[in-house]
């Protein structure tokens, strides 16, 4: 770092947006300004609105640290970078979540535990290259110990304590107050809009009722200090650490005494040799000290790849279709028409890729058939195909839900609706192959058009690392072939019609591909009767009609019998063919 540059330092959380200007002196950040703006929690706030509070911080820096509750991915911080670039253009960014300036506020470079307590709760651990987390899980699942946990809980007791003894808990009157409610109706109403912020705001309420002696209240301050204490002896039994440096952070810590007594009351019963302090830098100049340090790496991390960019760039997937560049001039019929054309375009990435095909039907099919399961991996179109797939096999081939499986980037969300940034992290492909339970039996179908995802990538690692079988399909043979998986299946679609857009040609080569691998290991297992749906799932009129032609078929009776047969058989398919009398 060159003396004279000004540094800022901004960390945001659910309550507000702490923000320093710093130079250097020496060795040391010297502070030459400093404020406070309103909250900017990264998933609780929009791009507009974290915008907008950032046009409000100092304009003229040299480097930029911003750390924000809920940037936890790397494409979270990929993506707050892209923002700040936007506010300091020049300057060079470093970006994450406020777990990160919390502990450099704390620790330093030290190995330590910080627990912060704010709004919402965390608690972070380092042993040399190690970190360890606790909580920090967001309002709705977690942030047990903080001031938005502490507020619902003190709610739930008001409305707890009139219902069953039509009383009023000492401090009813104070919470009405500062919500400028008047009565208990209009309070529920108030909790059912209110967000984590507004409701976090009633922490200084439920401490003051404890201070002034309210029992109730007090277990409540127990219980949170209770969780925080169980994170932090979590953390330290992770870390081997046997008498840790604790350092408190946020503003239940720094406000309010009661709370800190609480927790290193109960601490020491189980960490005896903690050594329990408050931090004397706040997480804001955390966040400076972050920027001051961070080298070339970091500053590259923190923007886009270039690489990446470049390699996506180079799939034939994202090149432009020379045959559709005047596709807005295009009429109705002419438009249709080149549609229509392109798709021979399908078949031939098809038929190029028959040996290869066959050869997942066999892998598929060999582990199926010793207990294993099939999971197919994708983000954005990829991962709705592979989901839609996974979901068509009970109904059809009457196969347990669990025998076929999509994993998508970005969860169940990601199904109707884009998820930004779901596909960006390997680690996420990596734990979600982890939370799925995936053994040596298995197989897992990677699907990536342009051969790059890192979420797919990430999951296929981590599958090929627990000895599952691996097959990638992609609609790009230019792809880096450093990628390792049992079996590869190129589809060369070519550019497409929109480019860019893979929903289109890629997106039908791949449904067809995976209709082929999934429909040939389900014949492999026996679940075809010559080209027939022998355990149909019969849901609806229309597959008890279908099974009831099917018997007819097969058996050679009339419709009524092969009614009978499969009424008899508990409109069991296969049952009602295989039956004796069928015969």
């Amino acid at each position: 770092m060159k003396p004279g540059e000004k540094i800022l330092g901004v960390e945001g959380g659910g309550t507000k947006t702490a923000w320093v200007l710093a130079d250097r002196e020496g060795e040391e950040l010297q502070i030459v300004d400093q404020g406070r703006l309103p909250a900017a929690n990264f998933r609780l706030a929009t791009p507009e609105r974290l915008r907008t509070i950032f046009l409000e911080l100092p304009k003229e820096v040299d480097r930029a640290g911003v750390f924000l509750a809920g940037c936890g991915t790397a494409a979270d911080r990929q993506s707050l970078a892209r923002l700040c670039a936007e506010i300091w253009p020049t300057a060079k960014i470093i970006t994450g979540s406020d777990r990160d300036s919390g502990l450099a506020a704390a620790l330093g470079h030290a190995d330590g535990i910080a627990v912060n307590a704010g709004s919402g709760s965390s608690v972070t651990g380092r042993r040399g290259d190690k970190i360890e987390n606790a909580g920090g899980w967001g309002h709705i699942l977690g942030d047990a110990g903080g001031g938005y946990f502490l507020s619902i809980q003190a709610l739930r007791l008001i409305l707890r304590e009139y219902d069953l003894h039509r009383g009023e808990v000492q401090f009813t009157a104070r919470v009405l107050h500062a919500l400028s409610l008047n009565t208990l109706d209009e309070l529920v109403r108030w909790a059912q809009i209110a967000d984590k912020m507004e409701v976090a705001t009633l922490a200084p309420v439920v401490f003051e009722a404890a201070a002034n002696g309210d029992a109730r209240v007090m277990e409540i301050i127990e219980e949170g200090a209770q969780v925080l204490t169980e994170y932090t002896e979590a953390v330290a039994t992770r870390l081997h650490l046997l008498a840790p440096k604790v350092i408190l952070l946020g503003g239940l810590f720094h406000r309010d005494s009661i709370y800190t007594h609480a927790f290193r009351r109960r601490l020491k019963k189980n960490l005896p040799d903690a050594r329990v302090a408050t931090a004397d830098k706040s997480p804001e100049f955390g966040a400076a000290l972050l920027a001051a340090e961070m080298d070339e790496h970091a500053i590259f991390r923190a923007g886009t790849s270039d690489d990446k960019i470049d390699n996506l760039a180079a799939a034939l997937t994202e090149q432009r279709n020379p045959r559709s560049e005047n596709l807005e001039k295009l009429s109705a019929r002419k438009l249709v028409e080149l549609f229509v054309e392109e798709e021979k375009f399908v078949q031939e990435a098809l038929r190029g890729a028959i040996g290869d095909l066959a050869k997942a039907v066999e892998i598929v099919s060999h582990s199926l058939r010793k207990g294993g399961r099939l999971f197919y991996v994708g983000a954005g179109t990829s991962g709705r195909l592979g989901a839609l797939d996974a979901s068509e096999i009970p109904p059809t081939f009457g196969a347990s839900a669990e025998l076929v499986q999509g994993i998508i980037a970005g969860g169940a969300t990601a199904l109707s609706r884009s998820v930004e940034g779901a596909e960006d992290e390997e680690n996420n492909g990596a734990l979600a192959a982890d939370e799925r339970g995936i053994k040596d039996r298995d197989v897992v179908i990677g699907i990536t058009a342009s051969g790059r995802t890192p979420f797919v990538l990430g999951a296929l690692a981590r599958a090929k690392s627990l000895r599952a079988r691996t097959i990638l399909l992609t609609c790009n043979p230019a792809r880096s072939q450093n990628i390792h998986a049992d079996l590869a299946i190129d589809l060369a679609t070519g550019p497409e019609i929109l480019t860019g857009s893979t929903r289109l040609k890629a997106g039908t080569a791949t449904k067809v591909a995976l209709n082929i691998i999934s429909t040939g290991a389900m014949v492999a297992l026996g679940k075809v009767r010559g080209n027939s749906m022998i355990d149909l799932q019969i849901m609806s009129t229309k597959l008890r009609d279908r099974a009831v032609r099917l018997v007819l078929e097969i058996t050679g009776s009339d419709y009524a019998t092969a009614q009978k047969k499969l009424e008899a058989n508990n409109w069991k398919l296969r049952a009602a063919v295989d039956s004796p009398s069928s015969n």
